[in-house]
């Protein structure tokens, strides 16, 4: 059911581009086609999450909500973001049509660029969510990037992914370079899940949560610190790279971090393990790498 998700939001992704963009994956955010119903529903889910994130959410992303300025009432116009967000660590948020292939994802990264998708979900289903929306990304992820500690993390992340395009390009054989390279995307989305996405941290002897997938969830995160239907761990980077995970439900395993300069310290082992082949085979199971994400890693191979 994930994967078929996954498939139809690909799918709609490029449709969207094609029809409305030009075919451009980068974007302004074309702010007036948005709806009354739109900017209530951003309002809507701003006031109900807001006394959850001062309970539960890390302290360093509550400054980022503040340092940020977000609006409560409207959706954020991205261009006013990045005049809080780049003065603080040099990000900015940057407006695409939908799916971002992964190595391009990584790699806007690297160049501190944040992909941002503009669209908001429906004001009559506001808990369901097949796709990333503005709200997940600008609500969820962004306050993080005023944190420059936080920044470099993601950085970092995308410094792996070259190193792992590099690898592709530097194996001869064909079918072995497409299998390692796999299974290196497996394991770095797992990472980013388990972390970017769902992490939790240690904050003053009390556990806290950083992953946007968690900050953006009304639901989820009222239950994720006290839940005893959740299963917390300290991170371990074995388990995390092999560890599958779906998307259609409430995540029920969950990583602890210490710190974000330990985060930092796991994308530094994880490209060591990936530069001393220990992540060439990894589990399997979900997330399934589609063809595109494959692509985008194997550019450099495919051009040379």
């Amino acid at each position: 059911m994930a994967d078929e998700r996954r498939r139809s939001h690909n799918h709609k992704s490029a449709v969207y581009r094609k029809r409305h963009t030009g075919g451009k994956r980068f974007i302004d955010q074309p702010y007036e086609l948005y709806s009354v119903d739109n900017h209530k529903a951003w309002r809507q889910l701003y006031e109900r999450i807001k006394p959850r994130w001062e309970r539960y959410a890390h302290h360093r992303f509550l400054e980022g909500v503040n340092n940020l300025a977000l609006d409560p009432i409207a959706i954020p116009r991205l261009e006013d973001i990045n005049q809080f967000l780049a003065p603080l660590s040099g990000f900015k948020a940057k407006g695409v049509s939908g799916y971002v292939p992964a190595y391009i994802f990584f790699d806007a990264l690297r160049q501190r660029e944040f992909p941002t998708t503009i669209t908001i979900r429906d004001l009559n289903n506001l808990d369901y969510l097949p796709e990333p929306d503005i709200f997940h990304d600008v609500a969820g992820h962004v306050p993080m990037h005023t944190d420059r500690q936080f920044s470099d993390v993601l950085v970092r992340l995308g410094e792996v992914a070259r190193t792992a395009a590099n690898l592709a390009a530097e194996t001869k054989d064909t079918a072995e370079r497409v299998r390692r390279t796999e299974n290196i995307i497996k394991a770095m989305a797992r990472f980013f899940w388990f972390t970017i996405e769902f992490g939790l941290i240690r904050d003053k002897d009390k556990l806290k949560v950083y992953g946007s997938g968690l900050l953006s969830s009304f639901g989820e995160l009222a239950h994720v610190v006290e839940s005893s239907e959740f299963h917390r761990h300290p991170f371990q980077l074995e388990w995390v790279v092999n560890q599958s995970f779906e998307i259609d439900h409430f995540q029920p395993l969950l990583f602890i971090v210490d710190s974000f300069d330990h985060l930092y310290s796991e994308v530094d082992r994880f490209e060591q393990w990936m530069l001393e082949g220990r992540l060439n085979v990894v589990s399997s199971g979900e997330p399934l790498v589609n063809e595109e994400d494959l692509k985008s890693f194997l550019h450099l191979a495919d051009s040379g």
